[in-house]
């Protein structure tokens, strides 16, 4: 297996784990908000619309964490790549989100 290939695997597992604390960690501190039974005759959709933003925010919050930390200990030739662990970790906040309300 050659370096770059290696590395690539190890920072996507690094990823994989970041997006899963992150996920569970906000899921935890947003445990109280919303309904968890989505499909009652008096449920409105407010509740959990709060919990939806207020997921979506955090969790671009603890994205920008993590870009400015990332981009700030990582050599300069290596900063072009970033971008695209970003776009992966704003396509995978849409599945998160569903999976919130599960």
């Amino acid at each position: 297996m050659s370096t770059g290939k290696y590395n690539w695997l190890l920072w996507l597992f690094y990823f994989m784990v970041l997006e899963v604390v992150v996920f569970f960690g906000l899921q935890w501190l947003l445990s109280d908000v919303g309904l968890s039974n989505q499909y009652q005759a008096e449920n409105t959709i407010i509740p959990n619309w709060v919990k939806a933003v207020t997921f979506i925010l955090l969790y671009l919050l603890c994205l920008l964490f993590v870009v400015m930390l990332i981009s700030n200990t990582v050599p300069s030739k290596h900063r072009k790549h970033l971008m695209r662990w970003v776009y992966m970790a704003l396509a995978g906040m849409i599945v998160m989100v569903f999976l919130l309300f599960l």
